[in-house]
């Protein structure tokens, strides 16, 4: 494949690839509600399509139990405005959003009791990864690729592994991960996504001025971003998640293999099955412990 910057249209041209959070659970809780948070997301993907004709949007709605393509700008370019109004930009968005929302609560039903009110993650960043390696093998000109997170529900401990492979693949890419999180509690998931990727993370204090935050923070392609003061990563949360029972854990025995975390010291190791005893397991602290990409 050609290197991405022979491909790129100009430096202030932006593929941006929105995961919008759209988990019943959490908005259910929260005090923010979701069409008052969708009005705030549509007015900053209008603003960045205005902000150049070439910029292109795509989002993709992560759910309780799913995720998919709800919105891609470059099949709707041939659209216009209906009488003035509102844009087909937003039509196309609620309806499609309206039935990927019955679709994940009819899968929702299915599902059993008990897991935790996490959103999947991991699913949305593999395919906003998926759709931008398309874009670098179409042989076509394209603008500079980014992924935004619009996270509001918990991270789910059992996605972990999914979530790192996502994020080092990005980072071998070259796709920054920036990350606006709503919730309660930093996300230990997105701050790492943003800190490895070279994105910016941000968890807006007022709700109520979240487009402010998205348009003064994320709006900016990646050429202008060097000559502006955005957030740094401030207390990142390298704590992993072991594998044996998916829960985030501060001190945990690190398999010399194949790098699998476990909370308790184990015989055996579940992932690779290499055997080792108690001087050959390796105790590490994990928030100190350094991630780099694998070789290839």
């Amino acid at each position: 494949m050609a290197s991405v910057p022979s491909k790129l249209y100009a430096d202030d041209v932006s593929l941006l690839v929105v995961l919008l959070d759209t988990n019943p659970l959490f908005w259910s809780s929260s005090s923010f509600s979701f069409s008052l948070f969708l009005s705030h997301v549509l007015a900053f993907l209008n603003s960045i399509l205005l902000l150049n004709q070439l910029n292109q949007v795509v989002v993709i709605a992560t759910g309780y139990n799913s995720c998919d393509y709800i919105y891609d700008s470059s099949l709707a370019a041939n659209q216009s405005v209906e009488n003035g109004r509102m844009p087909v930009l937003c039509a196309n968005i609620l309806q499609k959003l309206e039935e990927f929302l019955l679709k994940d609560e009819k899968l929702g039903k299915e599902e059993s009791k008990g897991r935790i009110a996490s959103s999947m993650l991991s699913g949305s960043l593999s395919m906003a990864l998926c759709y931008i390696q398309r874009v670098f093998r179409s042989g076509l000109l394209h603008p500079q690729p980014r992924i935004l997170c619009l996270q509001g529900a918990p991270d789910g401990p059992e996605q972990y592994v999914a979530v790192m492979n996502a994020i080092f693949s990005a980072q071998r890419s070259m796709v920054p991960i920036d990350s606006c999180y709503i919730g309660e509690h930093n996300s230990a998931f997105l701050q790492q996504a943003s800190y490895i990727t070279n994105g910016v993370y941000s968890k807006p204090q007022h709700l109520d001025g979240l487009f402010q935050y998205l348009l003064t923070i994320f709006a900016t392609d990646l050429h202008s971003r060097s000559f502006l003061q955005l957030p740094k990563p401030v207390g990142v949360d390298f704590r992993a998640s072991c594998f044996c029972h998916k829960s985030t854990i501060d001190l945990g025995y690190v398999c010399s293999v194949c790098l699998s975390i476990f909370c308790k010291h184990h015989k055996k190791c579940s992932t690779c099955g290499s055997v080792f005893g108690q001087a050959q397991s390796d105790v590490a602290s994990t928030s100190d412990r350094k991630r780099k990409t694998p070789d290839s």
